[in-house]
Formats: structure tokens, C-alpha cells, sequence
């Protein structure tokens, strides 16, 4: 830890010197917007709506205001101290190395599956339209696009990430703009479904709280990918303001894209629609609507976002393999740096994303599943990381450098309780749960035997000093 003189004296920059610095504000900001709409938001909701009817838009709310708390104390840290390593970096400048290692590794297994995953749904949508292609190789296409364009240069990650966000927020927002005039009756060729929908078939909770409990659950992990946003920050220009600025405008993100998306799918379409489920919400309420072709564009739009959310989990997986490295918590062949990109990164992340495919096919039964599961809950791990992080570094930054605090986390430290509150509760319903329960049983043993790895080393490095 530097002392406080010396970091009072300096504005907070980068911890990742060797890494390229080509990432532009405009990047920035797309990847913070993009981040938000990931492809949970597009391929998930469906089976929450399912569970829950009209009230996943409550449990929408919920999730995103807890949300709203660990984006604003992941950016506090991150504006403080930019690294590639995010919360992995601060976990182990606030509690001490195994924390880093832990939340740091379990969340590169997460995104390098989240890559293998996304690749199989952007492949089976392109053979719905050539039905005579191998899903296997169109993943293996995308596969070697992206991992090229990030062996590359950073700025194309950035260039990828800057249209895949534009189109993605050009489209939910003709969504909402034509949802909003359907719901108002002024579409051509709809009635306004006033409260029909939300208070028929069931009424707004036609599963009563079980159905609310799984929705939530399942709106919990639709808001994953928003953390990309801090990793990137570490190679952009000014990598304080960068995240200082989207942070501050992840509130109304959240809750103009997630939460009116979901009030628009659940007036206008009845919740228990199966074509929900089959096609998606999005493409179910544009076909409900009958604008032609719509259902179809939307495809396009889902195809755009699975593709956006495997770059830039390519993109994250390898620079928190890189952080790790660096910090002495992996094998040093990953931190190496060519050209301002760590290459043996990029190559071990695709490649292990490649390996969960195979798995999906090889394995679909038993190996698969299993590793599903494992990283089922890990997100939750990461933000219990995140906000036990922000507590202690907090009042350490308040002591020693608090110039660095651009971005300061409301009411501290009531609503860093209530967030961790919240984690622990959501904790406990997974736990009711049966099929959650066992993902965060799996969860709770790789993150387990990531502390005890990660504790034996540090001790381990500590005798070595």
C-alpha cells in the first residue's frame, strides 16, 4: 500500500502501466450502456415473467436497486484506484490477497463459461436461418472473430463494443418508444390493453410471493455484465472521469431499459403466453403488436447482443487473468504483454470458453450441468466482495486520500448494510429454492476451495518474503 502522501500528491491513475491506454470516452461510454443491456435482458426474462406474471416489473425493481447500490460502490473504488482487476484488486487492498484471488479467478471461470454459452445461443439463432449449418462451427467462427479482435488492440474491443451497444440501444429504445404508443392506444392498428393484462389470468401476482421469489432470482442474474464497464475504465484515457461518468448515469439505464422494457412486455402480451418463453419477450410483443418483420429484426438484435456480451467477456476474462497475474496470483505466462494486450490471456480465455462448448456437446448430461451450476451464484459472490471492499476501503481513503473520492457511495454506510442485507436474503432464498439450491451449493464449494488456494498461497508468499 502506497503511503498517503505520495497519493495525495497525484491524481489516481491506472494500476496497469504495460496495458494500451487507446480506449476513448466514446468507447466508454457505449460499453457502459451496452453493458447494461446484455443478453440476459433479451434471452432470460422470459422464464422470469413465466414465474412471476405481471410482477416481475416489482422484482425488477428490487434487483436493480440493489444493483444501482453495488455499481455505485464498485465505482467509488474504481475511480479511486483504476485497475483492470476492479474488484478483484480492491478485495485485496481491503481485506487482504486471498480475497483478490478468490473473487478474482471464480469470476473469470464465470466469464469464460458466459463466452461458451453466448457463442451456442448466437448459434442457434443463425441456423434457424440456414438450417443446414453445424452449430458447432458457427460458434468456433465466432470464437476465432472475437478472440482476433482482441488479440489485436484494445481499440478493437472498443470499435466491436461501441456499434454492438449503439444498435442494441437503438432498438430497445424504438421498443420502448412503439410499446409506449401501443399501451396509449395511438398505434396504428392496436387498442390500449389498459390494465387487462395486469390484472387478469391470475392477477399482477398469479404465483402469489413463490412466483415473486423466482422472478427475482432470476432478474438478480439478467443484470450481470454491468462490472465490464470498471475493467475497461483501467485502459482509457482518463480512467477517473470514465468511470465517474458511467456510474453516475447507471440509474436511469437501469430503470428506463430493464424496468420500462418490462412494464411494456407484460401490459401489452398476456404473461402466460408461451411464446414468451419460446421466442423471447421482445420478439413475443413485437409479433403481438403485428408490425412485420419486427419479430425477426429483434432476432438480429438478440444475435447483436449475445455477440457483444461474448467480446466483451473475452475482453474481461483476459484482463482479470492479466490483474491476477500481476498482482502474483496466477501462472506468469498469463501476464505477458504484447503490443498493449495480454495475448497469452486472450488465447487461455477463448480457449477455455471453446472447452465449455465442447462440454455442452460431449457431456450434456453430467459435466455440463455441473459446471453450470458451479458459477451459478458467483456473481453474488463478487458483490458481497465488492460491498465488504467498499466498507473498509472507505473509511481508509476518508483518512488518507480523500481527493480521490470522485464518486462517494450514498448515505455510507447505512446503504452498504442495506446491500449486503439484501445479498444475504437473496442468499437464503436460493436456499428455498430447489433449483438454485443446488447451484449455490456448487457455487459455495468453488468459492471455498478458491479462499483455501488462495489463503495457502498468500501464506505461502509470505514465508517466501
Amino acid at each position: 500500500m502506497p503511503s498517503s502522501t505520495t497519493e495525495s500528491q497525484t491524481p489516481p491513475k491506472a494500476d496497469d502501466v504495460s496495458l494500451s491506454h487507446s480506449l476513448k470516452q466514446r468507447h466508454l461510454s457505449m460499453i457502459a450502456l451496452g453493458g447494461v443491456i446484455g443478453a440476459g435482458l433479451f434471452v432470460g426474462s422470459g422464464a422470469g415473467i413465466a414465474a412471476a406474471g405481471p410482477s416481475i416489473v416489482v422484482a425488477y425493481i428490487l434487483s436493480g436497486l440493489l444493483v444501482m447500490l453495488v455499481m455505485r460502490m464498485l465505482g467509488e473504488m474504481s475511480a479511486a484506484y483504476p485497475s483492470s482487476g476492479s474488484f478483484s484488486a480492491h478485495a485485496e487492498r481491503a481485506i487482504g490477497p486471498w480475497a483478490g484471488f478468490t473473487a478474482g479467478w471464480s469470476f473469470w471461470v464465470l466469464l469464460c463459461t458466459a463466452v461458451g454459452l453466448e457463442g451456442i445461443g448466437a448459434a442457434k439463432i443463425v441456423t434457424t436461418w440456414l438450417p443446414h449449418t453445424p452449430e458447432w462451427a458457427w460458434v468456433a467462427l465466432f470464437m476465432v472473430v472475437f478472440c482476433g479482435a482482441n488479440l489485436a488492440a484494445v481499440k478493437n474491443f472498443g470499435e466491436f463494443e461501441f456499434w454492438f451497444a449503439a444498435l442494441k440501444v437503438g432498438a430497445i429504445s424504438l421498443f420502448l418508444v412503439l410499446g409506449g404508443l401501443a399501451i396509449a392506444g395511438v398505434l396504428p392498428g392496436t387498442d390500449a390493453p389498459g390494465t387487462a393484462n395486469l390484472t387478469g389470468a391470475g392477477g399482477f401476482l398469479p404465483h402469489g410471493s413463490e412466483g415473486l421469489i423466482i422472478g427475482l432470482l432470476a432478474s438478480v442474474f439478467a443484470y450481470g455484465g454491468m462490472e465490464t464497464v470498471t475493467i475497461a475504465a483501467a485502459e482509457s484515457e482518463n480512467p477517473v472521469s470514465g468511470v465517474a461518468s458511467a456510474v453516475r448515469t447507471a440509474m436511469w439505464r437501469i430503470a428506463l431499459f430493464y424496468i420500462g422494457s418490462m412494464a411494456v412486455v407484460v401490459t401489452l402480451v398476456p404473461w402466460d403466453s408461451k411464446e414468451i418463453v419460446e421466442k423471447g419477450p421482445y420478439v413475443a410483443t413485437l409479433d403481438h403488436l403485428g408490425i412485420p418483420g419486427a419479430g425477426q429484426l429483434m432476432n438480429v438484435v438478440v444475435l447483436v447482443a449475445l455477440l457483444s456480451a461474448m467480446n466483451a467477456n473475452i475482453y474481461g476474462s483476459s484482463r482479470i487473468a492479466y490483474s491476477l497475474v500481476q498482482r502474483g496470483q496466477g501462472p506468469k505466462a498469463l501476464g505477458r504483454v504484447s503490443g498493449g494486450v495480454p495475448r497469452i490471456a486472450v488465447l487461455a480465455s477463448s480457449v477455455f470458453g471453446f472447452v465449455c462448448v465442447v462440454l455442452s456437446y460431449w457431456r450434456p448430461d453430467d459435466v455440463f450441468p455441473w459446471l453450470l451450476n458451479m458459477i451459478g451464484a458467483v456473481i453474488l459472490v463478487v458483490w458481497i466482495f465488492i460491498a465488504v471492499s467498499q466498507l473498509r476501503l472507505r473509511r481508509r481513503l476518508e483518512r488518507e486520500a480523500p481527493e480521490k473520492l470522485v464518486v462517494r457511495m450514498w448515505a455510507f454506510p447505512v446503504l452498504t448494510w442495506v446491500a449486503l442485507a439484501g445479498m444475504a436474503a437473496i442468499f437464503v432464498l436460493m436456499a428455498r429454492e430447489p433449483d438454485t439450491r443446488v447451484q449455490l451449493y456448487s457455487t459455495g464449494g468453488m468459492t471455498l476451495f478458491l479462499a483455501a488456494v488462495g489463503y495457502l498461497w498468500q501464506k505461502a508468499r509470505a514465508k517466501g518474503q
